[in-house]
Formats: C-alpha cells, sequence, structure tokens
C-alpha cells in the first residue's frame, strides 16, 4: 500500500525542506553503508498478496473501509481503490521448510479474510485483472479514503500540466483510453516477493532479479484481459506503466520519468546508486516532511515508495532496529491459486540465488537491453515469448525453462537449504504448468472462446477453480 500521510495540501516550503532532507538522507545513507551499517546477513522472504473485494454477480465491491474494520488486522491494509485490499505476512527466514511455511501463513490469512468477506455477503478474489471490471468501476469515488493516494492522484496530473492519460495497449484486440485520473492503476492486482540479502552482495542480488523477472513472469502470466479486449498475456505490466505515466510512451522506450520502470540500467555495485537515480531523476510526488530520525531515512524511503521499479530496493528495520537492505520482485500477478503462487515464489527465490552466487557476474553476460527486452516479450506472450541468455542464444521461453531454469532453481533452493521434497513439490508445479503450457492467462483465453465471451460466466468459473485450490494447469476447460 505504501506510507500514509497526514495532509494533502503542501506550500514551496514544504517541497524545498523534504527535497534538502531527502539529498541529506541519500549521502548519509552512502555514509551509513561505507561505515559498515549494514550488519545482518541472513536471506529473509516475504511477500504482499494484492485481493479484490466482489459482490455475488463478479463486480467490484468497494467496501474495504468496512471490512477492514471487521476483520481488524494489521497485516491486511487498504490498496488503491476501495474494492481491493493487501494482505501481509510475517518474514521468514531462508531455509528448509520456508516454501511449506509460506504457503501455510498465506492459506490461514486467506481463508479468515474470505470468512470475514462471506459474512458480508461479499467474496475474496485473486487476479492480476478482474474480467468484469469497467471503466465507470475505475473512478475517483471508488478510491479509497486515504490522503496518499489523493496526493498522488494530484500531483501525478499536476505534472503532466493537466493533460490526460493515455492507455494505448495492442494485443489480439486494441484498447486506447483517455481518462482524467490514476484510477486504472487499480485494475491491476500483484503477487510481490521479498528478499532480504547481504548488503555486500544486494548489487548481484538485484541484477539478477532483472535478469529473472522474464522467465518468472512468462510462467505466471494471468492478466490477459480488460473491459473484454484480448491485449497482452500479462496486461498489468503496460497498464500499470501507462497508468501513472509523466511523460510520453513509446514501446519499449523508458522516458526519465517513467515511475513504473523496469530500470535505465543494472547497477555497478550496489543498490545504492538506485536512492541516488531517485534523488537526481525523479520529482517528488509526496513532499510531507516526516518526524521520524533521520538516521531511518524517512524521506527517501518514503520517495522511493512513489518509484514502482519493477523491480524495487527497500531500505527496513528489523524490530531491534537493525538496518537491512531487501529487494522486492514485482512482476508477479494475484493468483491463480495460493499453491501456484508459492511456485512461483519457489521458481524466483531460487533462480535468483543461483544467478546471484555464480562465480562470474549474470549481467555480464547479458546486455541490459537485451534483460529488458526479454522481461516485455514475456509479458506480451507468455510461455510463447523467446529471451535471449547469458550464452548469447535465443530460446523459446518453455525450452529454457525446462532445460536452464528448472536445474537452476533447483540448485538455488538446495543452496537455501531446502529439501528435495519440499523443492519438488513447489517446482514440480511450476513444471507440469510449463509442459502443458496452460498458465492462468491462457486458460482465461481458452475458457472465454468456450464460453462465448460472457466475462461473468468467465469469472465465476474461475473463482470456482480457485475455490477448490488444484494448481491452474490441472483445471478444466
Amino acid at each position: 500500500m505504501g506510507q500514509e500521510i497526514n495532509r494533502t495540501r503542501f506550500s514551496a516550503a514544504d517541497l524545498e525542506q523534504f527535497s534538502a532532507r531527502l539529498a541529506g538522507e541519500t549521502a548519509a545513507l552512502r555514509s551509513f553503508a561505507q561505515s559498515g551499517g549494514f550488519t545482518d546477513v541472513r536471506y529473509v522472504a516475504g511477500f504482499e498478496l494484492e485481493a479484490w473485494l466482489l459482490d455475488h454477480a463478479g463486480r467490484p465491491n468497494p467496501i474495504n473501509e468496512a471490512y477492514l474494520r471487521a476483520l481488524s488486522d494489521p497485516l491486511v491494509v487498504p490498496e488503491l481503490s476501495r474494492f481491493n485490499v493487501e494482505l501481509n505476512a510475517p518474514p521468514l527466514e531462508m531455509g528448509a521448510g520456508v516454501l511449506a511455511a509460506m504457503e501455510e501463513s498465506l492459506l490461514t490469512t486467506w481463508d479468515r479474510c474470505q470468512r470475514v468477506a462471506h459474512g458480508m455477503d461479499a467474496v475474496l478474489a485473486m487476479i492480476g485483472i478482474l474480467p468484469t471490471i469497467r471503466d465507470e468501476d475505475l473512478c475517483l469515488a471508488n478510491m479509497s479514503a486515504m490522503n496518499r493516494f489523493d496526493v498522488l492522484n494530484a500531483q501525478v496530473l499536476q505534472q503532466r500540466g493537466g493533460a490526460p492519460i493515455r492507455i494505448d495497449i495492442e494485443g489480439t484486440d486494441q484498447l486506447h483510453l483517455r481518462r482524467p485520473d490514476v484510477m486504472l492503476e487499480a485494475a491491476t492486482t500483484s503477487f510481490q516477493l521479498h528478499l532480504q540479502v547481504p548488503f555486500d552482495l544486494a548489487g548481484r542480488y538485484y541484477n539478477a532479479s532483472l535478469i529473472t523477472c522474464a522467465p518468472l513472469l512468462a510462467a505466471a502470466v494471468n492478466s490477459p484481459l480488460l473491459f473484454g479486449q484480448r491485449l497482452w498475456q500479462e496486461t498489468r505490466v503496460p497498464l500499470f506503466e501507462q497508468s501513472v505515466e509523466l511523460g510520453g510512451y513509446n514501446g519499449l522506450a523508458e522516458p526519465s520519468v517513467r515511475r513504473v520502470t523496469f530500470g535505465r540500467d543494472y547497477v555497478a555495485r550496489s543498490p545504492l546508486e538506485l536512492f541516488e537515480e531517485n534523488l537526481e531523476h525523479y520529482p517528488v510526488l509526496l513532499p510531507m516532511p516526516q518526524a521520524e530520525a533521520a538516521a531511518r531515512f524517512p524521506h527517501l524511503r518514503l520517495h522511493n515508495g512513489a518509484i514502482w521499479r519493477w523491480v524495487r530496493p527497500l531500505i527496513g528495520f528489523d524490530a531491534a532496529g537493525q538496518a537491512h537492505v531487501r529487494l522486492e520482485q514485482r512482476v508477479l500477478p494475484s493468483g491463480p491459486t495460493v499453491l501456484d503462487m508459492t511456485a512461483n515464489a519457489a521458481l524466483y527465490f531460487g533462480l535468483v540465488h543461483a544467478l546471484a552466487r555464480q562465480p562470474g557476474a549474470a549481467e555480464s553476460g547479458l546486455p541490459f537491453a537485451d534483460a529488458r527486452a526479454n522481461f516485455y516479450a514475456a509479458a506480451r506472450h507468455g510461455l510463447q515469448a523467446e529471451l535471449t541468455w547469458l550464452d548469447g542464444r535465443r530460446y523459446p521461453v518453455r525450452d529454457w525453462l525446462l532445460e536452464i531454469g528448472l536445474p537452476l532453481a533447483r540448485q538455488g533452493l538446495r543452496d537455501f537449504g531446502l529439501s528435495d521434497a519440499e523443492i519438488e513439490h513447489y517446482l514440480g508445479v511450476v513444471e507440469a504448468r510449463v509442459r502443458s503450457g496452460q498458465t492462468g492467462a491462457a486458460w482465461q483465453l481458452q475458457r472465454l472462446a468456450r464460453v462465448g465471451g460472457d466475462l461473468h460466466r468467465l469469472t465465476d468459473d474461475y473463482l470456482d477453480n480457485q475455490r477448490a485450490g488444484a494448481p491452474v494447469h490441472e483445471w478444466n476447460l
């Protein structure tokens, strides 16, 4: 969700003060790191799951305020729209049993959240883009009652000079829209993975995370539809990028002010370079002066929270106040099931660990432009994409996953201390999905054709399968 702020109007003095403190904290972060301030060498995993509140007709149900009061769980919080919520979980140290514990944690939270929803004549759903969402649902009246969201919307529009936001997405069908606000972002829900890593290795893990974006997303696509149009296999990607765009959108080119971004390049040494890039290239959207001690970098962290890199570096603190660096992998969609998402987590954690720890830097074998092109190809085409790999060869992504990616992920998970049985349980789900070709996106498109384009029937069938809990490659058409 991001950090709340306590007002919505800011003066030029507020912006000047915030910018000065941001610059000071950015310099202080570099000094803190150079003096050995990051001493935590553990690997710790976490996640955030964005979900939909629906009525029994499968329409978005804008009741999150009442719902969250009834639920009364500090780990479940609002999202941009009144029909979305975000589920969080306590972090888990990487090691034997971590994936099973993650799945159990999410299942327990999900079941409790679902019971409360049912008591309000509603239902929770996890899907990248809801097939039944309508343009009229994505209006300011359905924005969650948080100052943060009001200010972000106003600031994006102000920095666009009042120009409407343009949505131009071409797939099997085409979608061209002009919108007066940022609410289309609310149509995109994700399963975000966190991995805390030792600071000295954080640059390698960040670059490896960028490299893994393409195969990870190709195996997990679950957002092929928007307003009934068949667009990209993961339409979340162009929709999120364009819905908060401050500059022009022209395909793969990345304006320096793009707030949702694959990035400008790999890091040379550490993710600290990205916080310096934040200061130099990104206008402040939330100029709320912070009372928290400068040693916790509050202005730096608030500013970073309004820049949505697909892999985002985060500075955090544990209960004892010890600082750490973690990476937030943001490319995965919500759904289709808890088991599918845990399997996707297994693929990411294994791949990134194996790539980051290999003797030669993985990024030295793959130009950044190729890593970015791989990512957009995966978002467009899912398991039908091709990608360029470290050896300079191009692979159909299904072949790459079966021959190279899954063996790498298995090795990475073994190096984390997971048992072969746990590894095979989760990566076996990914392997079966890849072999069958039935991702969430593929199932939605084929099922939509079977039901004659009926989006409500598609959504009902999706939710029935989700409740049953079987992984998506086993769903009947």
